[in-house]
């Protein structure tokens, strides 16, 4: 019951920072599910992914139908071509790599991103 509690909080965190923000949940998703439920950096991001699936599609439906539409059709299609191939190769490679190394890629990706956010606020 504990794991269901904290994996409803878990989305709904996520589900908040990823609508507002516009990043994905598993920036939220992935160390909470491997620092507070236990799974290993691997079940952590493939879990995470798996959660993305219903959390993008109800966020996409809210977006386009907006009035205006802020959801940009041209770009999604040709950005999911690309995204979707690549994640097909890249999945296979995270299945490869160990726990410790996705652990350091993720802290990684976090602070490049917030570093480019903070440079980005600080130039105005």
């Amino acid at each position: 019951m504990k794991t269901v509690l904290l994996s409803l909080l878990v989305g709904v965190i996520s589900g908040l920072v990823a609508a507002l923000c516009g990043v994905g949940g598993g920036i939220i998703m992935v160390p909470f599910f491997h620092g507070l439920l236990g799974l290993t950096q691997k079940q952590a991001v493939a879990t995470s992914l798996a959660v993305i699936i219903p959390t993008a599609i109800v966020a996409t439906v809210k977006n386009a139908t907006a009035s205006p539409p802020l959801v940009v059709w041209h770009i999604v299609l040709a950005a999911s071509a690309g995204a979707a191939l690549t994640a097909w190769f890249a999945s296979g490679w995270m299945q490869s790599l160990g726990n410790e190394s996705l652990r350091r890629i993720f802290a990684i990706l976090l602070i490049l991103v917030g570093t480019k956010i903070l440079l980005s606020d600080l130039r105005g």
